[in-house]
């Protein structure tokens, strides 16, 4: 598959929207609209007893309160993803970690966004200070690890679900 052409029909803070058109090896053409996004990180901050969840309101889907992993986009220039997730979960936990591990990384959507999420493992859990930042409303859940089936229960985001079963099976295994 060969990207034969691209405009960009709308620029805006979190992602561009571009018409592409690709042409297919047997020379067929198709146009799609194309969601580009720098990516994500996702964190799953654990210790020995509870893993550190957030809430926070998601007005694109009308949520006043989403359980989910601490996350953040990949919106600082030179910024690796591991660096993106120490920066996030100190900022939106207060917490800072020795040990990462990267554990997955997905496409959210591939039928039309670019957006990549990868899904890092951090313990070694410590107090850093936190900068949630002026317009994040986000509330701090430390999540008791034995109950971790509620949470999965209870979420309704796609890279926090993805997370906490990946966990599951760590935990499990």
């Amino acid at each position: 598959m060969e990207r034969v052409d691209s405009k960009t029909v709308y620029e805006g803070k979190i992602a561009t929207v571009r018409v592409e058109t690709f042409r297919h090896a047997d020379g067929s053409e198709t146009e799609r609209e194309v969601v580009a996004h720098p990516g994500a990180v996702a964190i799953l901050a654990h210790d020995d007893e509870r893993i550190y969840l957030v809430r926070q309101p998601r007005e694109a889907v009308n949520e006043e309160s989403l359980l989910e992993l601490p996350a953040g986009k990949l919106d600082v220039d030179g910024e690796s993803p591991l660096e993106c997730a120490q920066r996030e979960l100190a900022e939106e936990v207060g917490k800072a970690a020795s040990d990462w591990r990267e554990l997955k990384r997905f496409y959210t959507s591939p039928g039309f966004a670019q957006e990549e999420v990868t899904v890092f493992v951090a313990t070694g859990l410590r107090d850093e200070s936190r900068d949630a930042g002026e317009e994040e409303r986000i509330e701090i859940v430390p999540w008791p690890l034995a109950e971790i089936d509620g949470a999965i229960e209870e979420c309704r985001d796609a890279k926090s679900l993805v997370g906490l079963q990946l966990l599951r099976e760590l935990l499990d295994g």
